[in-house]
């Protein structure tokens, strides 16, 4: 709805009420024509000045008024004027009609659904049985920019869209996407890379038991260290726990623990222009992400995006990022780098519903690398091939 016909809805309830004070003061109430006048004159005034205070001020001389500030002021007075602009049916079980808990709940487990001990109970990214990819084999997709512009081949190519958001070809301009700088701005000092774990307890088929190195921590720490020395790139790794509350696996609060502390470091060191949440997928035990890059066999990763958006509800408010075209640009151009430096490393880019603290820096990344099925050994073979990759897209 346009702001003209909303504003138009909350005048025209204005008026209504003006109008039954009217009414009221001039029904038969047994008083004298110079009475009713009187106590009509007193009833308007203060309509007036408590539901057209900005209307008495224009027409005393205060000028004219903003009208986004007459709107929400409207809306503030009178409530009936935001619920008559509703249009979502009744009988929609749609998120709004949840708590603010809730949807943070939901968003926190809905990667993937795992037990006390983190086990998975059920697939929730990988949509199908992947086998493994070898490089000489994998598609090799047309980066051209005359292919990306087609939406429905960049789609088709390069993204997997769950069924509970939506995205258009306005999300997705490749052309404006790609044309965003992501380059680090190496003029300041200080880290420039902030790998952390929402999901910190997350291991792989090898794992060793209390070895938090064969971990996904692990993985976040390799990352780290091949950043800083073989790339000369300052990178902080954040060893935080946010999965487990009083030894025991709870993921309903991990985002907004998370968001928090990392917030706190980015506010200390506020040279670190890219935040990475490095996670690990949950899939079914037949599946195994791997491909082969220089003859050794490499977990395969996949860039995650959240919409804050809902195909039912469409934008969540309250789920609110500024910089969801900045990450949308970032992960697409880390997709583009992947395909041409090794075909088959990354999956589809996954676009949900939610908004998974990607809005703590327009260069922000979730990524889900590997899975359960994966070995140790594949995952930091997968990490040499990542930092390469981001090298080439901050660096370069």
């Amino acid at each position: 709805m346009n702001q003209g016909k909303r504003i138009s809805q909350i005048l025209l309830i204005i008026v209504l009420c003006v109008f039954i004070l009217y009414m009221g003061v001039h029904m038969d109430m047994g008083l004298s024509d110079e009475t009713q006048m009187y106590l009509s004159s007193i009833f308007l005034r203060r309509a007036e000045e408590t539901y057209l205070s900005g209307f008495i001020y224009t027409t005393e001389g205060g000028g004219p008024l903003p009208e986004q500030w007459l709107t929400e002021c409207a809306a503030r007075l009178l409530p009936l004027g935001t619920y008559v602009s509703e249009t979502v049916p009744l009988d929609t079980q749609v998120e709004d009609n949840e708590t603010y808990e809730m949807i943070l709940k939901k968003q926190a487990e809905d990667e993937n659904a795992v037990d006390e001990d983190g086990n998975l109970i059920e697939n929730k990214t990988a949509k199908a049985e992947e086998k493994p990819v070898s490089r000489e084999t994998a598609e090799k997709v047309d980066t051209s920019m005359e292919k990306l512009k087609d939406f429905e081949y960049l789609v088709s190519h390069f993204y997997t869209v769950d069924g509970t958001t939506s995205v258009s070809a306005k999300d997705l301009n490749a052309e404006k996407l790609l044309a965003k700088n992501m380059k680090l701005d190496k003029k300041t000092k200080g880290p420039k890379i902030l790998i952390y774990h929402t999901h910190s307890q997350e291991d792989f088929k090898d794992s060793k038991k209390g070895d938090p190195s064969t971990t996904i921590m692990g993985m976040g720490a390799y990352l780290s260290e091949l950043l800083n020395k073989q790339y000369g790139i300052e990178t902080m790794h954040h060893e935080g726990v946010y999965d487990l509350i009083d030894g025991e696996m709870d993921r309903s609060k991990a985002y907004q623990l998370a968001e928090k502390q990392v917030k706190k470091i980015l506010k200390e060191n506020p040279s670190i222009e890219v935040v990475i949440d490095l996670h690990r997928d949950g899939v079914a035990g037949t599946t195994h992400l791997v491909t082969e890059i220089g003859g050794k066999q490499t977990a395969q990763i996949m860039f995650f995006n959240g919409m804050s958006r809902t195909k039912a509800n469409g934008d969540i408010a309250y789920l609110y990022n500024p910089y969801i075209e900045d990450n949308l640009a970032f992960s697409l151009q880390m997709q583009i780098a992947a395909a041409k430096l090794y075909p088959g490393f990354t999956r589809h880019i996954y676009l949900k519903s939610y908004r998974y603290n990607l809005h703590l820096k327009p260069k922000s990344l979730l990524i889900e690398a590997g899975a359960q099925t994966n070995t140790v050994e594949e995952m930091r073979n997968a990490m040499e091939a990542l930092a390469r990759v981001l090298n080439e897209c901050v660096s370069k």
